[in-house]
């Protein structure tokens, strides 16, 4: 079945070509008190943005706290900008409603969208985990029938999405992340607050991981995640894939 396919949900008919994705970018430059700068990992949107794109979505950007989103600067070094990543960044859309002017949680319906979408890099672990805002939009989305779906250290920003119940949307669930072992390589393991991987289990998750820095992402459900920034265009099909299901 294609995108096309209308949905029924609280008695409406809705047209999925109509509907949107939230795409969830950080605010945070640094690790911490610690000056060395980081952001948002450019890829691990872009690639995820262009899929869906390409399968007829349209696509909003929030940050916790609106406005400017600061990019990684290792992600614009040439190993790891891929053409999609400099194409997008270099596009006016892209750079004046992600980077210089993303919505704030306010602004933010959740019936405008089938999907909440949260991209990476190291500034997330900081100001993802604990914005009930971008939790209530979320759980909000998921209850009506949407996906919730993240990518490498976005993983956080499922941390803490607790249901109508109070149990935590991941408890029980097949879900990935960026992995321990990643964190380690990557040489930032000493200057996070948390590992994303290690923070999941506690939360009961059933935390899956392929061999690091490679392609892998999860479906359980409506919870897609991939484990880091080669994964962002895999979550992607599979959501499109879900939702074709749908």
């Amino acid at each position: 079945m294609s995108f096309k396919r209308e949905l029924y949900r609280q008695g409406m008919v809705i047209n999925v070509k109509e509907k949107k994705v939230l795409v969830v970018l950080t605010n945070q430059s640094t690790f911490g008190d610690d000056p060395e700068k980081t952001g948002l990992w450019l890829s691990e949107a872009t690639e995820f943005i262009e899929e869906v794109q390409k399968h007829g979505y349209a696509v909003d950007y929030v940050s916790p706290k609106g406005g400017e989103v600061p990019l990684d600067p290792r992600s614009l070094e040439a190993d790891n900008l891929s053409p999609n990543a400099k194409a997008m960044l270099e596009s006016k859309d892209f750079s004046e409603r992600a980077l210089a002017h993303s919505m704030k949680p306010s602004e933010v319906d959740p019936s405008d969208y089938v999907a909440i979408y949260y991209s990476g890099g190291h500034g997330v672990v900081w100001d993802f985990p604990d914005n009930e805002e971008l939790q209530r939009i979320a759980i909000e989305i998921y209850e009506a029938d949407g996906f919730v779906t993240s990518v490498c250290h976005g993983v956080a920003g499922l941390l803490n999405i607790k249901d109508r119940s109070g149990n935590y949307l991941i408890e029980g669930r097949k879900i990935t992340g960026f992995t321990q072992k990643e964190e380690e390589l990557s040489g930032k393991s000493e200057k996070v607050p948390f590992g994303t991987e290690e923070e999941a289990v506690k939360r009961g998750a059933d935390f899956k991981k392929g061999d690091p820095f490679t392609c892998f992402a999860v479906r359980d459900g409506r919870l897609i995640t991939g484990q880091n920034p080669l994964s962002g265009k895999a979550v992607a099909e599979k959501l499109i894939e879900a939702i074709d299901e749908a």
